[in-house]
């Protein structure tokens, strides 16, 4: 398992370097935009929970350009399947679905990751102050896994690139604006915070604020994130068998 994992990822990082230059400057300007819309467009007068709201603002796009990036390995997993029949290549050979799956994750916690530190350098250069609990490496690494599980088992299961696209405007986009990212979500109704509870990306914004902010880390959160994990790894196995079969 751990070679086949371990070719998987090889292949993807070998490509992604071919054009890692665009795909990191395309990830640095959507966090930056929002930085000075919010950041600055509200100014340091205005304060949520306590901490002025571009602090508030900055784990909320360390977990909004993370899941972007994580995610985005579907729509690359997409090409590969549709039009180089990569998956074909690896179903016949001796690599497990495991290794698959673990390997395709593993590339998206990459992105992921780089995507964090684009963040950071940002935070550096906004002067916005940040903590740092040891139980964050733990998280970005859930939250990460979280989103590049669901990514695989999405991009085995669509079976065009509209079908992809319908799950990034009716799943990713609405957990990015409703889960705490840019506003707590005890000011939405009750009705959208039962939904917002039933999204992953509630518990990492909560942890990974908690986290950088100073804050109590709920390991109740993470507890759930790593139940969140666990079912996206399955799924991502059971999809991968259907494409088998």
């Amino acid at each position: 398992m751990f070679n086949g994992m371990c070719a998987v990822l090889y292949r993807e990082l070998t490509i992604y370097r071919k054009r890692a230059l665009k795909q990191i400057l395309s990830s640095s300007l959507s966090p930056l935009l929002f930085l000075i819309a919010f950041g600055w467009g509200f100014g340091s007068g205005v304060t949520v929970g306590g901490l002025s709201y571009i602090s508030f603002l900055i784990p909320g796009l360390i977990t909004m350009n993370s899941l972007n990036q994580s995610f985005a390995i579907s729509a690359e997993i997409n090409i590969s399947r549709f039009y180089f029949h990569t998956f074909d290549e690896y179903l016949i050979a001796p690599v497990s679905l495991v290794g698959i799956a673990v390997g395709e994750a593993s590339f998206g916690v990459f992105r992921g990751l780089l995507a964090t530190m684009i963040i950071f350098i940002y935070a550096f250069l906004f002067n916005v102050p940040l903590s740092f609990n040891p139980l964050f490496i733990l998280a970005i690494l859930l939250h990460t896994f979280i989103f590049s599980f669901l990514a695989v088992t999405t991009s085995m299961i669509v079976k065009d690139h509209s079908g992809q696209a319908l799950v990034n405007n009716f799943v990713i986009t609405p957990m990015i604006f409703l889960c705490g990212t840019f506003y707590p979500i005890d000011k939405l109704p009750h009705a959208f915070k039962l939904l917002v509870y039933a999204f992953p990306l509630t518990y990492s914004t909560k942890v990974i604020r908690a986290a950088l902010t100073g804050g109590q880390v709920s390991f109740i959160y993470v507890g759930l994130m790593v139940f969140y994990c666990i079912i996206f790894f399955l799924t991502s196995l059971w999809a991968l068998r259907s494409v088998e079969a």
